[in-house]
């Protein structure tokens, strides 16, 4: 094949005797995306005795980083050392850039550091490349050494260093690099104001990212400026303000493209978005967009996460090239739903189809496992894992850390994290949580402390993680150093899931006026987590009245939620107004408020067996509540010593900060 297509290209050149009609083609084959036919070419160039020129090699080198191939790279490096090019600035950046595509930094590093003269385009390939890498602490270090050689930075640069800032941290940096851009001039251009967009979502900071894109002069609004904002809400997940978004885009005229439609789909993850994501799902096939497969895939995940995984189901099937994405999205779909079943049947139509299952699809199994409790199936998982090589991978290490801990099996889950030979702040949070969620709190709180002996920075899951601790263990006084720690030493702003673990603390502890009063400062709107953690507090308490303002707020919320109206009728029960007992059934009934019993799913023998309230349906139900009348009765037993346990967490040590 490959003699064939170097024979016709022979013959097409046989009148094409200058290296420029040469570079002409290689450009055009590059141009057209393709990449591989540019080095078919550039080999036949080599063998008709036709020596590249300054132009030749940057265009072939442009192809072997599209290609991502280190061998390619090496060859065409080769010849541009034996070549009278070898200090041409133009050349080596091209070079350089190649290496940064196949991966290979370190490389493009020597090549940069080895250039004679280096202009503000070298830089630029390197620094983009370190960003696109998700270096960026040497993505500044970079930056400054380039400041300090004295070269002005353009458009480029502040692109790239916007590019490389991370997490909630990266706002006062993000920021800084923001002023720079306006004061040396390139705000102006709109491809900075998208990336500024963009970047300022990923740090979580969304009021930043809409001011930029207010502040973009509307004549030079391009499509891409509204996809950058579209995502950032999708980052969010608030499809409300998305969707008023898209209506405002469209409304001014512009096409949607592919991009579009993704960012629109991933901003729906809930239940009651799902009328909003069937509307952008017609209007993606109104556009055209529904034979994209990267659309397709994100529909099975979306409809997956609004539990409607029929339709998810029946988007899959109908799909006629299906890749690993597209299984991984379906799987993933009934993993998270909590159907093992069907996930693990789909999982070996998978394999027997010839796809072969990527990490993404091993930790959607993993974690499938331990939201439904699944131990056997997960020790099979890891089973499958070990004996296809991802057992050394650090995700697949944190997922099974989590599952094991979830699952019970504590024990399981140390051994893993002992034994892994690097520790990310992930795998440290995990084991927190873990320890937190099996009622070792004290142990919990050691980890907690060696982490920080470490010197590894907790960020603010980590700080969920031990306050929850912190919360099951009823250690107020602990939590509110935890939360001390997290806002004025780590400098992290609380969201409300941390406030809403601090009121459960607090109200949990009999303090439940000084619960209140956190919420009441909040600097963020209380969610129906933050108020319901109140409310169950006073039904513990027996406080009606701020019970009775709690309820309100939930009533507000979600009219047809069950659970404030049960939690607010026992609260009447418990200090017998039964009058207020009648109110609520009344309001039940107004509101049309529904209560379905509770359920849940036990694995026996590999297959999933669900239970409601009172279901007496089971072919051996009489066994069943005998065995559970037996563990209440231990449990009764044993609820005693629970108490005992409390106190010691209590002189629990507790790690001193280092700076």
């Amino acid at each position: 094949m490959i003699k064939a297509t170097v024979s016709s290209i022979s013959h097409q050149f046989s009148n094409l005797p200058t290296v420029s009609q040469w570079n002409y083609t290689l450009r055009e084959a590059v141009n057209q995306f393709k990449y591989q036919k540019a080095i078919v070419l550039y080999s036949q160039m080599l063998q008709k005795g036709m020596q590249p020129n300054r132009l030749t090699f940057p265009i072939i080198a442009k192809a072997c980083g599209k290609v991502g191939s280190i061998r390619y790279s090496e060859i065409v490096h080769g010849c541009i050392v034996k070549s009278e090019f070898s200090a041409d600035v133009y050349v080596q950046t091209a070079m350089m850039d190649a290496y940064v595509k196949c991966g290979c930094v370190t490389v493009a590093r020597q090549v940069f550091d080895k250039m004679p003269e280096r202009d503000i385009a070298s830089w630029n390939a390197l620094l983009l490349g370190l960003a696109q890498l998700g270096v960026g602490d040497q993505v500044l270090l970079l930056f400054k050494q380039m400041r300090v050689e004295g070269i002005r930075p353009d458009s480029v640069t502040v692109i790239g260093v916007s590019q490389s800032v991370k997490g909630r941290e990266g706002v006062r940096v993000l920021k800084a690099v923001h002023c720079f851009g306006i004061r040396i001039g390139v705000d102006i251009n709109v491809s900075v104001s998208n990336t500024w967009v963009s970047s300022y979502s990923k740090v979580r900071d969304l009021d930043s990212a809409e001011k930029v894109f207010h502040g973009i002069n509307p004549v030079f609004v391009t499509v891409v400026s509204w996809n950058s904002m579209i995502a950032g809400y999708a980052y969010f997940h608030k499809y409300l303000k998305a969707v008023s978004f898209y209506k405002s885009m469209l409304y001014d005229g512009f096409k949607p493209d592919s991009s579009t439609i993704l960012n629109l789909l991933s901003s729906i993850n809930q239940h009651e978005a799902l009328f909003h994501g069937g509307l952008i799902h017609c209007h993606g096939i109104k556009t055209g967009c529904d034979s994209d497969v990267t659309i397709l895939n994100t529909l099975i995940s979306m409809y997956s996460k609004c539990d409607n995984v029929n339709t998810a189901r029946r988007i899959f099937d109908n799909m006629m090239n299906k890749t690993c994405v597209s299984w991984t999205a379906m799987i993933g779909g009934y993993a998270e739903k909590g159907d093992l079943d069907e996930a693990l049947t789909l999982f070996d139509s998978m394999e027997a189809t010839g796809v072969k299952p990527d990490l993404v699809t091993i930790l959607n199994l993993i974690s499938g496992c331990g939201e439904t409790g699944a131990l056997e199936i997960g020790k099979w998982v890891e089973n499958y894992a070990v004996l296809n090589g991802f057992s050394n991978n650090l995700m697949v290490s944190n997922a099974l850390i989590d599952m094991y801990a979830k699952c019970g099996s504590l024990k399981e889950a140390c051994e893993i994290f002992y034994n892994m030979r690097e520790r990310t702040v992930v795998s440290w949070t995990s084991m927190i949580s873990g320890c937190a969620l099996n009622g070792e709190f004290k142990q919990s709180l050691t980890h907690f402390r060696r982490m920080l002996e470490l010197r590894i920075k907790p960020n603010h899951i980590t700080f969920l993680a031990v306050l929850q601790a912190c919360n099951h263990g009823g250690l107020i006084e602990k939590g509110r150093e935890i939360f001390d720690l997290m806002t004025k030493v780590y400098g992290i702003n609380p969201e409300l899931d941390h406030y809403s673990s601090m009121t459960d603390l607090l109200a949990r502890g009999g303090k439940i006026n000084e619960a209140f009063d956190l919420i009441k400062t909040m600097p963020v709107e209380p969610d129906v987590g933050v108020w319901a953690s109140l409310l169950s507090a006073c039904k513990v308490h027996k406080n009606v009245e701020i019970g009775e303002l709690a309820a309100h707020q939930l009533f507000e919320m979600d009219p047809q939620a069950a659970a404030p109206y049960v939690e607010m009728a026992n609260i009447y029960a418990s200090v017998g107004r039964w009058d207020g007992v009648m109110d609520v059934r009344r309001l039940m009934k107004t509101s049309r408020v529904k209560k379905f019993p509770g359920g849940s799913v036990v694995q026996v023998n590999g297959k999933s067996f669900k239970f409601t309230v009172e279901d007496r349906c089971h072919p051996k139900g009489e066994v069943i509540y005998e065995v559970l009348d037996g563990l209440a009765l231990q449990l009764k037993d044993l609820s005693n010593l629970d108490e005992q346990c409390v106190p010691s967490y209590h002189n629990a040590l507790y790690p001193t900060h280092r700076g």
